[in-house]
C-alpha cells in the first residue's frame, strides 16, 4: 500500500499561481488541498494573520509575490507574519511567480516558439517577471501565443486576453510542461521554497 501523501491547504494570488503551486506541491510529494483566495496580493496579506490561526490546525502553504517591496524576501516575511503557526509556510517569489517559470528556460522557450538564449538565466534578479515573460511572448513564431499573452494594444490591459490559459497550459497540459526540478536550480526563491515544504511531510498538530 502506498503511503498517504499530506494533503496542503493553499493560498495564492490567483489562478496562474494555483497552478504553478499545485506542481510544486506534486513534484515534493505532497497533495494540494483545497486552494483559497485568487483575489490578489492583498486580500491575502489582509487575512493572513486568520489563515495563520487556521495553521495551528492543518497545514498551509501561502505565496506571494515580491513584487516592488524594496527590501528582501526575509525581511518582507518578518514585517507580514512574525509568528508562523506550526503548519504555515508562508513564501514569497522573487518578484514575480513568473520568475519560477522563466527558471525552466528549455521548456519556456519551446511553449513560445522563441531561441532559449533569450531567456534572462538569473530570473530572480529580474525587476518584472511577469513583463519579461510577456516581452517574450512578443517575440513568438506563433501567432496565437503573441495574441493571448501579449496585451492588445489600446486595450489598457497589463497582459494579454489569453495569458492566464496560456501560463496554465504550459505548467499543465503541455507535452513537455515546467519542470521544478529544473527551475530550482536557477531560482533561488523557488529552491528555498521546495527546502522548507519537505517540513510539511511530517508535520503533526
Amino acid at each position: 500500500m502506498k503511503p498517504v501523501r499530506p494533503s496542503i491547504n493553499v493560498l495564492v494570488e490567483g489562478i496562474t499561481d494555483e497552478a504553478v503551486v499545485c506542481s510544486l506541491l506534486e513534484y515534493v510529494g505532497l497533495t494540494c488541498g483545497t486552494v483559497y483566495g485568487k483575489n490578489g496580493r492583498n486580500y491575502i496579506l489582509k487575512r493572513l494573520s486568520r489563515y495563520n490561526q487556521a495553521a495551528r490546525f492543518a497545514p498551509w502553504l501561502v505565496v506571494v509575490d515580491l513584487e516592488r517591496y524594496p527590501g528582501c524576501a526575509p525581511d518582507f516575511v518578518r514585517g507580514v507574519l512574525q509568528n508562523p503557526a506550526s503548519g504555515m509556510q508562508f513564501r514569497v517569489a522573487v518578484r514575480a511567480i513568473e520568475a519560477w517559470l522563466l527558471a525552466d528556460a528549455e521548456r519556456l522557450a519551446a511553449f513560445l516558439s522563441i531561441p532559449a538564449t533569450t531567456i534572462p538565466t538569473n530570473p530572480d534578479s529580474e525587476p518584472e517577471p511577469k513583463i519579461t515573460l510577456i516581452n517574450l511572448a512578443r517575440q513568438s513564431r506563433r501567432r496565437a501565443i503573441r495574441e493571448d499573452i501579449v496585451p492588445r494594444q489600446g486595450s489598457g490591459g497589463l497582459v494579454g486576453p489569453g495569458y492566464s490559459k496560456r501560463i496554465i497550459e504550459f505548467v499543465k497540459e503541455t507535452e513537455n510542461p515546467w519542470r521544478p526540478e529544473i527551475a530550482i536550480k536557477y531560482s533561488d526563491s523557488l529552491r528555498r521554497c521546495t527546502e522548507a515544504l519537505q517540513a510539511l511531510k511530517n508535520w503533526e498538530h
